[in-house]
């Protein structure tokens, strides 16, 4: 084995090797920081110039991508909130609370550094398990699949709110976003209202720009100041290396985590994740400052999801099952080279197994410090006017969109699931719950049906799905013992005081109660259109619908209790400004469907530079002429042609 590891890195360390893998890092790196592109427009892209080097070469291409992406969308999900990739949701919750603190060098250090580890110890881990790793992924039926997603959606869903009603309605209401379109199961198009645009269901990326980005976009031209209201001291991203290396045995056991959930196909990234920031958050003494600026879950979140970038590609090449989106285009660049994925990999090209490895050791190690070299600088932007980088965010999040079938129907979806995502973070729903349910519906639909077609429903018994169940029901069972515990303690010893009326804004409650009657009549519906469709395809819309419709009743209950105690502040009710951001947005879809993106785009920059920021006319015109010129170029990069208007088209 050993003597093989030493082939591949010596047939690695050529120059046009090397800079094949440092090219593709570079962009990796890019597209990792632009908010709603990733690694799969990242590996889109260098796919055609993979065919002009040597297959050792194309691969390290395609690998240095990959292996960076979750390590860069580190910066986009502390500056402005928006993941990358459902895996970083967690870093999106607790990083970017550490950003309007004015730590924002400080979590992207801690998050850097915890990727670093994650890779290196995917990689030293995998260097001694990959003539093992075949048994443990064959172990795994479609049972023990579908309780490890149902683990990490329950995860997501439960340490992030105090409020568990909220938390699973999120999740219910991610899994139905997931449902739409066809059925894996039977010939059944679902909930697409004769709309050609939903045959296909949601894109990712529009799900996940919409539910984050837009709301924090419209939350930060709102408080019109920078995303950190104090400057960040360019020396106290060293803060970073002291938080890591107190946390060293919590990134450690969060890689592990990673490690073995990236083995489970299409799921691991998204629930190992969440299990790791999970387990951050039992292992802590005061958990009050999760949700609202945690270090330890940034740690947690970083270390876990680097890790499964290795670990996504062994169900890949030893059995052809992609762990995700840009592990499907490096299977296909694996068939183009003439290299064939199976179990007899490992014994054929051990020679490629190895190089797989130390392509995503390396660029873990150099991206991760090219990351850190220029936190500091990266850091500065948070206290500048955010008006000024929301122009070139918003065109970067609706071109990102636009990518997914280059209709207008993505950006109205956009911004449709913009405005939904604005009032869960109003109501205090969690958002990510949502964005983790939606990508976990399609794997958990296939095993959910393989399960019962292949088990009946034993499959409930056996103890692989015993085991993981556990991972819910022993803290569940611990944490409602405890509280019985306190009750009983305090009961009949205080005596209760009446609840203070709340004073406040009076538009957040309604937004919350719109919300709740909204989730109400949505389940409601969605249950009614479900009766039309085959039984098969009714199992997992019916595990989303149901609960989420009793999780939506009881918020929308608590809610109505709560809203007689509301009172006016004193003085009057301050202007609230986001509504109004959040309409300027809808216009600008409205007249990118009418007069196209170029008139839409044009007058969307002219009222952000000219009245939210309050540039002068000759320095405005040429910042929008850039942001303009590279808004084309991007597409012109991509491949995609600007959306044109249905009354109006100029080229």
């Amino acid at each position: 084995m050993f003597e093989h590891a030493a082939v591949a890195l010596e047939l690695l360390l050529t120059p046009i090797r090397l800079l094949a893998l440092f090219a593709g890092m570079v962009a990796g790196m890019v597209f990792g920081m632009l908010p709603g592109l990733g690694g799969v427009a990242a590996v889109s892209i260098l796919l055609p110039f993979i065919y002009l080097l040597d297959p050792f070469a194309g691969l390290a291409l395609l690998l240095g991508a990959i292996s960076v992406v979750y390590t860069a969308d580190t910066i986009t999900s502390v500056l402005i909130g928006a993941p990358g990739s459902p895996a970083s949701a967690p870093t999106a919750i607790e990083g970017h609370a550490l950003a309007k603190q004015g730590q924002a060098a400080r979590a992207l250090g801690v998050g850097f550094l915890a990727s670093m580890v994650g890779g290196i110890l995917g990689a030293a881990i995998l260097l001694f398990a990959i003539p093992v790793a075949g048994p443990i992924v064959l172990s795994l039926a479609t049972p023990e699949l579908f309780m490890f997603a149902v683990v990490g959606l329950y995860y997501a869903a439960s340490m992030i709110t105090r409020d568990w009603a909220k938390g699973l309605g999120a999740a219910c209401f991610g899994l139905l976003l997931g449902v739409v379109g066809p059925a894996p199961a039977a010939a059944d198009f679902r909930f697409t209202f004769d709309q050609a645009y939903l045959l296909d269901g949601f894109s990712l990326t529009i799900v996940a720009l919409g539910l984050f980005g837009i709301a924090e976009v419209i939350a930060m031209l709102a408080s019109g100041g920078g995303i950190s209201a104090e400057a960040t001291v360019l020396t106290r991203w060293g803060a970073g290396f002291a938080d890591f290396w107190r946390n060293k045995w919590l990134v450690l056991r969060a890689s592990i985590i990673g490690i073995f959930g990236g083995f489970v196909p299409a799921v691991g990234a998204s629930a190992s994740t969440w299990v790791a920031y999970g387990h951050a958050r039992r292992s802590t003494k005061d958990r009050s400052r999760f949700g609202h600026g945690e270090i330890r879950g940034v740690a947690a979140a970083e270390g876990a999801n680097n890790a499964t970038i290795i670990s996504d590609l062994v169900p890949t090449v030893l059995f052809s099952v992609p762990g995700g989106p840009a592990a499907a285009i490096f299977l296909g660049a694996l068939f183009t080279f003439g290299y064939y994925p199976g179990p007899r990999m490992v014994s054929e090209n051990p020679d490629l197994m190895f190089l797989i490895v130390w392509s995503v050791a390396l660029t873990s190690v150099v991206g991760a410090a090219l990351c850190f070299a220029i936190t500091p600088y990266i850091a500065r932007l948070t206290t500048i006017r955010f008006a000024l980088l929301a122009a070139p965010l918003l065109l970067v999040m609706i071109i990102g969109a636009y990518q997914a079938t280059n209709t207008t129907g993505d950006i109205a979806m956009l911004i449709v699931l913009g405005v939904v995502g604005w009032m869960m973070k109003q109501a205090d729903w969690p958002r990510a719950p949502a964005l983790v349910g939606y990508v976990l519906a399609k794997p958990m639909e296939q095993y959910f049906w393989l399960s019962n077609q292949l088990h009946g429903w034993s499959w409930l018994v056996r103890p692989g799905v015993l085991i993981i169940a556990s991972f819910i029901l022993i803290p569940l069972i611990v944490q409602l013992y405890r509280r019985a515990a306190a009750a009983r303690r305090d009961g009949g010893t205080e005596e209760t005081a009446p609840a203070a009326p709340v004073v406040g804004h009076l538009e957040r409650p309604l937004v919350e109660l719109g919300l709740a009657a909204a989730m109400v009549i949505a389940f409601a519906y969605a249950f009614l259109e479900m009766l039309g469709f085959a039984a098969d395809s009714r199992l997992l819309p019916s595990l989303a619908i149901v609960p989420g419709f009793v999780f939506a009743v009881f918020v929308l209950a608590a809610r109505l209790r709560r809203l007689g105690g509301l009172q006016r502040p004193p003085g009057g009710v301050t202007r609230y400004r986001e509504p109004f951001f959040l309409m300027a947005l809808v216009v600008y879809g409205v007249l990118v469907w009418a007069v196209g993106f170029n008139i839409a785009t044009a007058a969307l920059l002219a009222w952000m530079l000219f009245y939210c920021a309050g540039m002068k006319p000759l320095t405005g015109l040429i910042y929008g002429a850039i942001i303009f010129a590279a808004a084309h170029g991007l597409l012109t990069l991509m491949k995609l042609e600007a959306p044109p208007g249905a009354l109006v088209n100029v080229i």
